[in-house]
């Protein structure tokens, strides 16, 4: 079964003393490429929350935001040095004072001044707070790793049809091949009939060379690995996970392959059957990035 690197999970929890609530978005890369964002007072859990990310989703750029409150106010975000505020504050009222100007604006001033308001660095110090953040961590991870295998569904199904389209290019190909080989004997004898007659040559030297010819631009081996390779990519999408990296190795095989008969086949008829097998491969190549 195939897995999609493209993966959505979001998950919640809430009770009368907090909210917490973790979203997952995950997208390709060759590596394990992951960002957190998660409230100042788990930012020791960081190598925590990267294995448990690491054991469930193993690879892609995957972003983790966790957003975590508690209903009673407590541990605000900033903290405030009350007896700097107040001082400040006496401070600006015996100014505007000491000039006759408005005192309206002084609290606003106050609160904004140098050290006052500052952002709390505290770190929870509730064990039980932690663990029903990493259990929502673990359900929005196990929801996006679903989302995973729903996405490689839908992909082994678009990988079954452009198969279908790759065979069928190669069937086409292997009814063309032996009117193709007719076309160049006849097109050679045309040629060559005329010359042959008036001149002198060496017919056993003509006709090494033919064969020497007629091995240049045969195609058999070509067909034959390319049916090959269409048929362990196809074994490949059934079998587990993890198939991403080896499935592009085989679509490079099979495009040096379609490639090939292209450029020795050197038939018209042929080519065009070639172009489609090369566009449907494309596709192929796009999707495979997106593979687990």
């Amino acid at each position: 079964m195939l897995k999609s690197m493209t993966g959505y999970g979001l998950a919640g929890f809430e009770d009368e003393a907090f909210i917490v609530s973790v979203e997952v978005k995950t997208l390709n890369s060759k590596f394990l490429d992951l960002s957190i964002r998660s409230p100042k007072q788990f930012s020791d859990k960081e190598l925590e929350i990267r294995n448990l990310v690491s054991a469930r989703l193993e690879r892609g750029k995957v972003n983790v935001s966790i957003e975590f409150s508690k209903k009673s106010g407590e541990d605000l975000p900033v903290g405030f040095n009350e007896p700097l505020f107040a001082a400040y504050y006496q401070k600006y009222l015996a100014l505007a004072e000491l000039v006759g100007a408005s005192s309206d604006d002084l609290f606003k001033l106050a609160i904004q001044s140098p050290n006052v308001m500052t952002q709390s660095m505290e770190k929870s110090n509730n064990a039980e707070d932690w663990e029903v953040v990493k259990k929502v961590i673990e359900e929005a991870l196990i929801s996006c790793d679903a989302f995973r295998t729903d996405e490689g569904e839908v992909l082994e199904r678009k990988f079954d049809e452009n198969l279908e389209v790759l065979r069928d290019g190669l069937k086409h190909v292997k009814i063309e091949d032996p009117i193709r080989k007719d076309r160049i004997r006849q097109r050679i004898r045309n040629n060559f009939k005329e010359w042959l007659e008036e001149n002198d040559f060496d017919k056993n030297r003509f006709e090494q060379e033919l064969i020497y010819y007629f091995e240049k631009v045969d195609i058999t081996e070509e067909i034959v690995r390319l049916g090959t390779h269409l048929d362990y990519f196809e074994k490949n999408l059934k079998e587990g996970t993890g198939q991403g990296k080896k499935l592009g190795f085989i679509c490079q095989e099979i495009g040096r392959e379609i490639n090939t008969i292209g450029s020795k086949a050197n038939d018209a008829s042929m080519q065009k059957y070639v172009i489609v097998m090369k566009d449907e491969l494309e596709k192929i190549k796009e999707q495979s990035l997106n593979i687990l």
